[in-house]
C-alpha cells in the first residue's frame, strides 16, 4: 500500500509546468523570432546603401502599384488637344473612374488605347458620342448635334470650326465617338469612318479619365467635365 501511495503522488507532481515543456517552447518562438530579426537585417546589410535603398525601393513598389490600378501618368503628345492640354503636359489618369459600374460621359476627356482602331498607341481625346447616340455635324450655326440637340463646345481650339469634315453617325452600344479639341489638328473617329469599326473605340479600350494636369507647375490643376452637353437627350428621345 505504501508503494501504490508513493507512485500516486509521484503521478501527481509530474505535471507539464514541472517537465520543462513550456521553457523550452517560448524559448523556441523566441529564436525563431530573434533568427527571423537576423535575416533580415543581413539583407538589409547585403542591399547597396542598406535602409536607404530599402526605402527606396519600397516607395517605388507601392508607385508602382498606384500606376497600375489608380493613377497613371500620361505624357501629352501632340497639339490635339489644345487649348486644354499642351503637348509635353503631364496628365494624372483616373484608372478607377470607370470601375464599379460607371462609364465614359460625354466631354470627358479619355487615355485609351488605339491599337487596332487608331494607331499602335495610347491616345487623349474627348468623348462626344456613347452607345446609342447619334452625332451629326454640322448645323447651320456650324455646331455638331447629338440626338438632335446643337452643342456648343467653349473648350474648341479658338478659331476651330466643329469640324470640317461632315459626318453622320451613330456610335454602337459600348463604343465612344471621340474627337480633339484642337479639330483642324486631330486626328480622331472622323478618320477612320470608313474603316473596320468606323472609327468607334470600345469602352474596354478605355485606360481612364485625365482628371489633373501635373506638370508643369505653373499648369497645375483639376479638369471638370464640361456641361455642354447637359441639354443632351438620350438616345431615342431625339428631337430636331
Amino acid at each position: 500500500m505504501d508503494t501504490e501511495a508513493q507512485h500516486t503522488e509521484r503521478d501527481r507532481s509530474s505535471t507539464p509546468s514541472d517537465s520543462g515543456d513550456v521553457p523550452h517552447v517560448a524559448e523556441t518562438s523566441e529564436e525563431t523570432e530573434e533568427r527571423s530579426r537576423s535575416v533580415f537585417a543581413s539583407f538589409v546589410e547585403w542591399l547597396p546603401g542598406g535602409r536607404l535603398t530599402l526605402t527606396f525601393l519600397s516607395c517605388v513598389g507601392a508607385m508602382l502599384l498606384v500606376s497600375a490600378f489608380v493613377m497613371q501618368p500620361f505624357q501629352i503628345p501632340s497639339g490635339s488637344m489644345e487649348p486644354a492640354f499642351r503637348s509635353g503636359d503631364r496628365v494624372l489618369v483616373n484608372k478607377l473612374a470607370y470601375r464599379f459600374g460607371s462609364e465614359p460621359q460625354r466631354g470627358d476627356a479619355v487615355v485609351f488605347d488605339g491599337s487596332g482602331y487608331f494607331g499602335d498607341a495610347d491616345y487623349i481625346k474627348r468623348v462626344v458620342g456613347t452607345g446609342g447616340d447619334r452625332v451629326v455635324c454640322c448645323d447651320k450655326r456650324g455646331r455638331i448635334k447629338v440626338n438632335g440637340e446643337p452643342v456648343d463646345e467653349p473648350y474648341l481650339y479658338p478659331g476651330d470650326a466643329a469640324s470640317q469634315v461632315p459626318f453622320d453617325v451613330v456610335v454602337p452600344e459600348d463604343s465612344l465617338f471621340l474627337l480633339g479639341d484642337h479639330r483642324s489638328d486631330s486626328r480622331d473617329s472622323r478618320d477612320h469612318l470608313g474603316e473596320p469599326g468606323g472609327g468607334m473605340i470600345p469602352v474596354d479600350e478605355v485606360i481612364g479619365r485625365a482628371d489633373w494636369i501635373a506638370w508643369p507647375i505653373s499648369r497645375w490643376t483639376s479638369l471638370k467635365r464640361p456641361g455642354s452637353y447637359a441639354r443632351v437627350p438620350a438616345p431615342g428621345g431625339a428631337h430636331g
